[in-house]
């Protein structure tokens, strides 16, 4: 029985990496998580009990894809497009920074998935306007939408996750992890200068092209600062920020479906209902290992105290951990490893792993794993040699310049 929830969980992450058919992952989760339960692996209270805890979160998830796509059908992110291309004047370098600062910004404000699924066309549109290689501008909207996630609460699936055991608020959380969100994306910036000058050369194309960036969706730009302004306040009224996302998501959707922008089959199709089942089918498989033999050794190796060493020892083995097993059931192991009373700074720590660790793998994330289906379908494929090389620059260096970060301002 000790085995079993460990090939119960690597069978599901590999269909999930492999996704036959384009088959969705609750097609194996499902099945593997009736098997647990069916074969007392897990026990149904204790499902039931992992299922409750995270329906916030996943509440949450769909709120936020919901707002990210009725962002998109008002033009919000045609409008960052054009906003890149004419900031860029037609210099490969500029657009970087420009793709850096809005990927950082939307990885912290809309979720990791936005930048993914949203962002990344919009920038390599942007990179073949001005007639130069998508490459570093893709591949930093994948690094970004992992690294630049440890901002907020509501960044990432895992500090949703996560943020409840923290016992912090949302701007105590936020002031925590700025100084490591800025070491971080700096970090990455200066080793995508150096990793992809080659491909960064000014392109001899003549004058910039003059772009037109159009009015800026100022309502839908209102309504996602009003919710943003609402995650910052919603710990002091005691409001959890699921229900802050709900509100936002559908104030925007209606008026996307009002103005005919969208329709509610594809906001629907958004909220990716069948990917929020496997969420939660995967928490109930990751329950089963956390509660057995491998959760308590993992319990005994993980330290205590608060030290330097002690925060990096977690970070890396939080990272460790994402490239094995990915990083979400990566996370609700080491929370279950760590224990209900853990220091917020370990936790903290932690998500530093579990948020840096997958640049280093394709299955660090499922965010990785969308990004190259983005990228290939919008005819600029990854290739793994560079996804790696790159990964091994930059993931040791980030996880030490952010918990350097962390511990100092801790």
């Amino acid at each position: 029985m000790t085995l079993l929830p460990i090939l119960l969980v690597a069978a599901v992450l590999a269909f999930a990496v492999i996704r036959p058919r384009d088959l969705p992952e609750i097609v194996v989760a499902a099945p593997a998580a009736a098997l647990a339960l069916l074969t007392g692996t897990v026990t149904l209270d204790a499902a039931r009990t992992e299922v409750i805890t995270m329906a916030p979160t996943v509440v949450f998830l769909i709120a936020i894809l919901v707002l990210a796509h009725a962002a998109d059908a008002l033009g919000v992110f045609t409008w960052v497009s054009r906003i890149l291309q004419r900031g860029s004047r037609a210099d490969p370098r500029r657009l970087l920074t420009y793709v850096f600062a809005a990927a950082a910004v939307t990885t912290a404000i809309l979720s990791l998935d936005a930048t993914v699924v949203l962002l990344t066309p919009a920038v390599i549109v942007a990179a073949r306007s001005i007639g130069t290689s998508t490459r570093p501008h893709s591949y930093a909207t994948a690094h970004l939408s992992n690294s630049a996630s440890t901002l907020l609460p509501v960044s990432n699936l895992t500090n949703l996750i996560a943020f409840s055991a923290t016992g912090l608020t949302f701007l105590h959380f936020t002031a925590l992890m700025a100084l490591p969100w800025l070491v971080t994306i700096g970090i990455e910036y200066l080793i995508f200068r150096l990793f992809f000058r080659s491909d960064l050369g000014t392109p001899d194309a003549g004058p910039p092209p003059h772009v037109h960036t159009g009015t800026a969706p100022m309502l839908a730009l209102g309504v996602i600062a009003t919710t943003l302004l609402g995650f910052a306040v919603s710990g002091f009224v005691g409001v959890e920020p699921a229900w802050v996302a709900v509100a936002g998501s559908l104030t925007l959707s209606g008026i996307a479906v009002t103005g005919r922008r969208t329709d509610l089959r594809r906001l629907l199709h958004a909220a990716d209902l069948r990917f929020c089942a496997f969420v939660l089918a995967l928490s109930v498989l990751v329950t089963a290992v956390t509660d057995g033999p491998i959760g308590d050794k993992i319990t005994d190796l993980l330290p205590t105290d608060t030290g330097y060493l002690a925060l990096l020892f977690v970070a890396v083995a939080a990272a460790v951990a994402s490239n094995l097993v990915n990083n979400l059931p990566a996370t609700l192991l080491m929370l279950a490893a760590l224990g209900s009373h853990a220091p917020p700074a370990l936790i903290l720590a932690m998500l530093i792993g579990v948020n840096l660790g997958p640049n280093l793998t394709y299955v660090g994330s499922l965010a990785t794993m969308l990004w190259r289906r983005v990228a290939t379908s919008a005819d600029a494929p990854p290739t793994l040699a560079t996804f790696t090389l790159l990964g091994a620059i930059t993931t040791p260096l980030t996880l030490i310049g952010a918990v350097s970060a962390l511990w100092l301002v801790l």
